[in-house]
């Protein structure tokens, strides 16, 4: 949520640098309720002087003995009326309240402008393009050839995008997490996390999803509504909600793996083919909470470390920076990483790297106490994937086929497999 008080002072200012995410600022309804909020509270603020101006008038009468009824009533009367403007006042706020939930993060001076994701600007590449002397494949047909991939009982029992993984590709995917997870504590500082997979609304409104992302969210009814996690970032991110965090415990980073459940509303016709766009994956997920003014530096750090993984796979992958069109909701600025894949001639997002500064932390009331006043202050949050996980097993099935239909296994990855080189047919 955006500064309520910047953005009384400076609403054209700010209407103008949402409008570069094709957001349309309700510039009139802000001004409409900023002069209504201030004539409530100067007419507020006068019934209260004027009822302690009568209250001690009261005082005096009494202690001069005269009759004080008239003097009651009058206040009595003040007092309802008091009551009512700050009624009126809090339904005010609270009205703005519920607008500004709805408003999108400022974003970075230096996220480049453009309308969509055909314009984001790449910032580097890492590896080399994957080439074969044979015609490749897709995950799909290598995955169904291997006889470890199956769509088809997975429709079975869920319907559309879901998969059935069996054999040496479910222990793939479970050593690609257990590898992403060792690295991301052991060489990064992150806490491991296991985290409740389903969440109340609360914590979808404290990361900024609730009212962007609402139809993309499967809901569980029951003794309460819960909702399946979109994404690993809405736990974690809640965990210090409503608490101050101790100066020196900051940066605080936690890693987590989980299940990612995400209805993919209005992207019908994408990616119905494969793993790609599912709805059901594993994500491997960063946060950071920093104080302000190393959020950037944060960034960059936490951008590396996905790198790194990627790094140590040997997936050749590309640094994207999004354009202010394409840029989430609570973000202010994003990087993407993008992995190769063979089968489609080009790059596929893998992670996803976000600074929000104090956006999600003002809606979770999130703060740090400063050493210098020792008064709380609002934090930075961050975070990325650090990987998908899903994606990493396409791009290594993609990436590391071979040219009799098995896969050779990542080096790093053999370890967390008893050893084993390739995936081969189990037909």
């Amino acid at each position: 949520m955006l500064n309520s008080k910047l953005l009384r002072q400076e609403t054209d200012v700010i209407a103008e640098k949402l409008a570069l995410r094709q957001f349309d600022l309700d510039v009139e309804l802000l001004k409409r309720i900023e002069q209504q909020r201030k004539e409530l509270q100067q007419e507020t603020q006068s019934l209260q002087a004027l009822r302690n101006s009568k209250s001690k008038s009261i005082g005096q009468a009494k202690a001069k003995g005269e009759d004080i009824q008239p003097l009651l009533d009058e206040v009595s009367g003040l007092g309802d009326e008091l009551k009512s403007k700050e009624q009126a006042l809090n339904d005010l706020l609270e009205h703005l309240n519920e607008y500004l939930l709805t408003v999108p993060n400022v974003l970075h001076e230096s996220v480049p402008t453009g309308k969509d994701e055909s314009e984001n600007q790449v910032v580097r590449h890492w590896g080399e393009k994957t080439t074969f002397d044979f015609e490749p494949k897709d995950h799909v047909d290598l995955g169904e050839a291997l006889g470890l991939l199956d769509f088809e009982r997975a429709a079975k029992l869920s319907g559309s995008r879901f998969a059935v993984m069996r054999g040496q590709l479910a222990q793939m995917q479970r050593a690609l997490a257990q590898f992403m997870l060792d690295v991301h504590t052991q060489q990064h500082g992150y806490q491991e996390t296991y985290l409740p997979l389903l969440v109340a609304s609360d914590c979808l409104l404290g990361t900024g999803q609730l009212h962007k992302f609402a139809d993309d969210f499967f809901t569980v009814k029951g003794e309460r509504d819960l909702v399946l996690i979109p994404t690993a970032e809405v736990p974690l991110a809640n965990l210090h909600r409503g608490e101050v965090i101790a100066y020196e415990q900051l940066p605080v980073k936690y890693v987590a793996q989980t299940p990612c459940f995400r209805s993919e509303a209005g992207s019908y016709g994408k990616d119905t083919r494969g793993m790609i766009r599912q709805h059901q994956f594993q994500k491997v997920e960063l946060v950071q909470f920093v104080e302000p003014g190393k959020s950037y530096q944060a960034q960059d750090e936490i951008c590396q470390q996905a790198e790194k993984i990627l790094q140590l796979l040997e997936l050749p992958y590309r640094v994207v920076v999004l354009c202010s069109g394409d840029t989430g909701f609570a973000a202010t600025k994003t990087y993407d990483l993008d992995v190769w894949l063979p089968s489609q001639n080009t790059y596929r997002e893998i992670a996803s790297i976000s600074n929000c500064e104090d956006f999600q932390a003002r809606r979770m009331q999130c703060r740090f106490r400063h050493p210098n006043t020792n008064k709380p202050e609002l934090v930075h949050t961050l975070n990325g994937s650090g990987v998908a996980v899903g994606r990493a097993l396409v791009a290594i099935l993609e990436n590391y086929q071979n040219s009799d239909g098995s896969v050779t296994v990542p080096d790093v990855l053999r370890p967390y497999m008893g050893g084993r080189e390739m995936i081969v047919c189990m037909k």
